[in-house]
């Protein structure tokens, strides 16, 4: 499930608005065949992984999927729950139950009715690998990272607004990487105007996958970019299920303070800025004993002489 989780990544954000799902055919101690959801939502993970599998194979196989399958009819194409019901294989893993309301279990029943052997789990990893949706159909909102690249001492700038650059090479990639694989990328007001930044993925081969702008401003939208008034309204995003956000101080804030960031990514460089411009803004804490205990790490690593470090929303 840890490995079908992983292919899942393939699947995001091209999958919108359907969920990035992914699915493993495991038989005879190897695996047979692999799926993930395509661009714009179809076909899915499972229809592509049961494709082509001989019925004998199928038979001593067991699929491994990290959402319940489809239960509910579309002109799209067939549900999930259907071909795996014709293909019969020996036993279906499911990562997570379906949020949308139809499906919302109606795919295990329907497996299960069969005769078939199923087994749900509450993965951790096909949570994580489905964040976007889940947190799209539980809260009617994106999954929010915000970013910061900072010096030791917490500064984005000189004094003087000068931000580039704060990291390295490597640390700059990482974070395209990060960009292809969100839909629509959030900064302030102020920051698009006083950097003008082009908000794209300049990674070669990966161009195409530049996410959606957003402005957050009660101005007017600059052409092709989307304004914002507030950070809740980052709810009437459609369809959107991953938003990046980077700044500027006071729009990292503003999203803090509203408790709509579930990831932050810190990328910070070996240097010393001193009077510099801080990261974050004022967050309106009364007591320190409010700042402990909202944040766990989730992953680190060194990209260059710089670090990087992500923590996740602890709710």
């Amino acid at each position: 499930m840890a490995a079908a989780a992983r292919l899942a990544m393939r699947a995001r954000p091209l999958s919108r608005p359907n969920p990035g799902v992914a699915a493993l055919v495991v038989g005879d101690g190897r695996v047979l065949s692999r799926g993930w959801t395509q661009a714009g939502g179809r076909p899915h993970a499972e229809a592509i992984a049961l494709a082509g599998l001989a019925p004998e194979v199928l038979a001593r196989a067991t699929v491994y999927v990290t959402l319940e399958p489809c239960a509910h009819q579309s002109a799209r194409g067939p549900a999930c729950t259907d071909l795996i019901l014709a293909a019969r294989p020996a036993r279906v893993v499911i990562g997570q139950i379906d949020p949308d309301p139809r499906t919302a279990g109606q795919g295990i029943v329907r497996l299960e009715a069969a005769g078939m052997a199923v087994t749900l789990l509450d993965d951790p990893a096909s949570a994580a690998s489905l964040a976007g949706f889940l947190t799209r159909q539980r809260h009617a909102r994106p999954w929010v990272t915000l970013k910061l690249a900072t010096s030791l001492d917490g500064c984005i700038a000189l004094a003087d607004g000068t931000s580039q650059w704060i990291t390295g090479a490597t640390a700059r990639a990482h974070v395209h990487a990060q960009r292809a694989h969100h839909d629509t990328i959030l900064v302030g007001g102020s920051t698009w105007r006083t950097d003008k930044p082009r908000l794209d993925v300049r990674l070669p081969g990966l161009e195409a996958r530049s996410p959606q702008r957003v402005v957050l401003t009660r101005g007017p939208a600059p052409e092709g970019v989307t304004a914002l008034p507030s950070p809740e309204a980052i709810a009437g995003l459609d369809g959107v299920q991953y938003l990046y956000v980077e700044g500027g101080a006071e729009t990292a804030a503003a999203f803090l303070a509203a408790d709509l960031v579930d990831a932050l990514h810190l990328y910070t460089a070996p240097i010393l800025i001193g009077d510099g411009r801080r990261a974050i803004g004022a967050l309106g804490l009364a007591d320190l004993s409010q700042a402990h205990g909202r944040w766990q790490i989730s992953e680190s690593r060194q990209l260059g002489s710089d670090s990087f470090a992500a923590y996740l929303r602890t709710r």
